[in-house]
């Protein structure tokens, strides 16, 4: 189980690697690190590039933390600890895509807030907790037309939902990796919240941008 984590981490911030956004900019020549927020995510997206390439960017955001879920599935579902541990490697698959969004190793300043690529953990390892987040985030956004501040909500809510959930035994984890898991969770969320440090500033300031589906001129 050890090497297996090691082994899904690094797959899993191989994935993390291709950025999205970043690409989808360079392939109509623009540089999302620097325009708007200079973020390379969805948000940012949509508001450089307009809703198409922002949806795209979601897309692959999402399927980039699905995507080596999968691929460690296949490789260890046949192990000695597949029944009762193979979640959990799935978990550090989605973990490790988030650290490789986040923190790029070709461009460690400019990587992406995990918010797309988290909920790809979710779908995969949480989903009881998908409908709440999305109906709370939809409902803070569509409210306050602050994306920022519906990330982080959800962020807060993921960790109390799962820790929730495994306090009620509703997790598909063995008793022995289920508090492993919250520890993911909750690293997970702690990472959202920090990568978006800058935007709780404007947000405090009351500078924060809105969020639009037009893109900037």
């Amino acid at each position: 189980m050890f090497i297996a984590r090691g082994v899904a981490l690094i797959i899993g911030y191989i994935c993390g690697l291709f950025l999205t956004g970043f690409i989808m900019g360079k392939a109509v020549n623009v540089d999302l690190t620097t325009k708007g927020s200079g973020n390379v995510g969805t948000t940012n997206t949509i508001r450089i590039l307009g809703l198409p390439l922002g949806a795209l960017t979601l897309l692959g955001d999402l399927l980039k933390g699905v995507v080596p879920a999968i691929v460690v599935y296949f490789i260890y579902r046949n192990a000695s600890f597949a029944s009762e541990g193979i979640a959990l490697i799935m978990e550090y698959a989605c973990f490790g895509a988030i650290l490789g969004h986040d923190f790029p190793i070709y461009m460690l300043k400019k990587g992406g807030k995990g918010v797309a690529t988290s909920t790809a953990m979710v779908l995969v390892c949480f989903p009881k907790a998908l409908p709440l987040l999305i109906l709370t985030f939809a409902l803070i956004v569509y409210l306050t037309r602050y994306v920022s501040l519906g990330s982080i909500c959800v962020a807060v809510l993921y960790s109390v939902e799962v820790i929730l959930f495994a306090i009620l035994g509703w997790l598909y984890y063995f008793y022995n990796y289920k508090w492993e898991a919250c520890v993911l969770v909750v690293l997970a969320t702690v990472l959202c919240v920090w990568k978006h440090r800058s935007n709780i500033k404007r947000l405090l300031s009351k500078t924060e941008n809105k969020f639009s589906f037009h893109p900037q001129s």
